[in-house]
């Protein structure tokens, strides 16, 4: 297979697969579940092959129809796309997996239609195909997360497409700023032409702010994470794992592709003021973030502002234009993915099983899945960023990168989301551990039929999630080799 050919298929694949659950799952839901699996299982494979051909070959470029670039379809795979795409496809596989329940409706098909937009900003070489793939991924999950029933899930699906959709809109205007200014949407024609055009030029700060403000409502940094608690909360358990493994996760990626790979380095030394702006609005975010979820005593909802606080800190590292701090934006990026959908999985089981929801409810966890309680553990830890996970490598290097800069108030605050993660991670913890708890939470529903035994998928899942963490700090170090070409050639 020519390595060019893997771009379109990664989107192709669950694109037309879609079309399959739609019609088998009113019918035989069984097979629906099961050809959606056998298509992530696929879709997994085909995003391993990528990260081999582009750890052999390189980069690669590659245009539908054979269209120039600038007029067609363009799609492009580096070390850092090859690594989101693998991303994407485990997170779809394994929450898949780690759903304890066989739908009859379109589900497994929106669900992968989310897993091809998604892909598609990863692979999309065009800012406006960027939007488009945006669009198509926000739609289906908008409807996933409405898939839940009952007035919560259908007003949190609501909030969330109004706020989805301004903030679709506000990047598509700026798109449109980007074309007038320079004549082209493909990434690699618009770097030079918005040099040409100049940083300077009301057109082009103009589009860099609505994009960047469009992708910060899919961030959800403060203040427009209003739809994130309601949307986590209200949409079926493996939803909102996905959603908290890769929904802010692409738009992260997308707007640091953006950022260094279009606008480049250059637009913040030429608009100084940009970079100032980002860097206050990110730290904002950090803070606002974990004060929030400290205050939270729904687990849920806890873990959404969480991410609020944990996005501030990639947009920090993407201000900071520091190599060092930018390879830690990354590797925040995949560590908060992995974590963050690993404690959604395990909060769904939990939640299914023993009727806990809230903070005070996993009292005693500890005794009752010994399993569920030291992923959870471990998940946190790296939330926090203490050793020997992955978060831990990624403040480290975002730390380190803010003093290298010499931005000392930046490594303030990469340090005080430390405290407070440590503050709320650390009570759900020591609740698990600690708290006396009943067996049943008041006012919950009845234990599980399995009589409180795990779903071992889910189990299986979570568990992984858990290792992964471990393994990806202890290889923190070649995956920021990994990362290093990619941020050398935009710094």
């Amino acid at each position: 297979m020519n390595a060019g050919d893997l771009l379109p298929l990664l989107v192709a694949l669950p694109l037309l697969a879609a079309v399959l659950p739609v019609f088998l799952a009113p019918r035989y839901p069984r097979i629906a579940r099961g050809a959606t699996t056998l298509t992530l299982t696929a879709q997994v494979g085909l995003a391993g092959v990528l990260a081999w051909f582009v750890a052999t070959e390189g980069s690669i470029v590659y245009v539908v129809g054979g269209i120039p670039a600038a007029f067609g379809i363009g799609l492009f795979a580096d070390r850092l796309t090859a690594a989101m795409v693998l991303l994407v496809a485990l997170a779809g596989l394994g929450g898949v997996l780690s759903d304890r329940t066989v739908e009859s409706g379109p589900y497994y098909g929106l669900w992968l239609l989310l897993t091809a937009g998604l892909t598609g900003v990863v692979v999309t070489a065009d800012v406006f195909n960027l939007y488009v793939f945006l669009e198509i991924s926000g739609l289906a999950a908008y409807a996933l997360v409405a898939h839940a029933r009952g007035a919560d899930a259908a007003l949190a699906a609501l909030k969330y497409l109004l706020v989805g959709t301004v903030g679709a809109t506000l990047y598509l205007l700026g798109v449109g700023y980007a074309f007038v200014a320079t004549g082209t949407l493909a990434m690699a024609d618009l770097a030079p032409a918005l040099a040409a055009a100049g940083y300077g030029s009301t057109l082009v700060v103009a589009a860099f702010a609505l994009m960047a403000v469009g992708l910060g409502v899919k961030l959800a940094l403060f203040p427009l994470h209003a739809w994130k608690p309601d949307a986590y909360a209200s949409a079926p358990p493996a939803v909102a794992a996905l959603l908290a493994a890769l929904g802010s996760t692409v738009a992260a990626y997308a707007l640091v592709r953006l950022t260094y790979g279009v606008f480049t380095p250059a637009f913040f030394e030429a608009v100084p003021v940009v970079r100032t702006v980002l860097l206050a609005a990110a730290a904002v975010s950090v803070l606002a973030g974990g004060v929030l979820a400290l205050r939270e005593t729904d687990v849920r909802r806890l873990l959404a502002y969480s991410s609020v606080s944990q996005f501030g800190l990639v947009g920090l590292g993407v201000g900071l234009a520091s190599p060092t701090a930018l390879v830690g934006a990354l590797l925040a990026l995949v560590g908060h993915a992995v974590a963050k959908g690993g404690l959604f999985v395990a909060v769904g089981t939990i939640a299914h099983e023993f009727g806990a929801r809230t903070v005070e409810e996993y009292a005693g966890i500890a005794r009752r899945s010994p399993a569920h309680a030291a992923a959870v553990a471990v998940l946190a830890v790296s939330l926090v960023g203490l050793p020997p996970t992955v978060g831990f490598a990624a403040k480290w290097y975002l730390a380190l990168g803010a003093i290298e800069a010499g931005s000392w108030a930046v490594a303030a605050v990469v340090v005080a989301s430390t405290m407070l993660s440590l503050a709320y991670a650390g009570r759900l913890v020591e609740r698990c551990y600690l708290g006396g708890g009943s067996s049943t939470p008041t006012g919950s529903p009845p234990a599980a039929t399995d009589g409180g035994r795990s779903d071992r998928s889910a189990l299986a899942v979570v568990l992984v999630a858990a290792a992964l963490v471990v393994a990806l700090g202890l290889a923190s170090t070649a995956l920021a080799d990994w990362f290093a070409p990619v941020v050398e050639g935009w710094l």
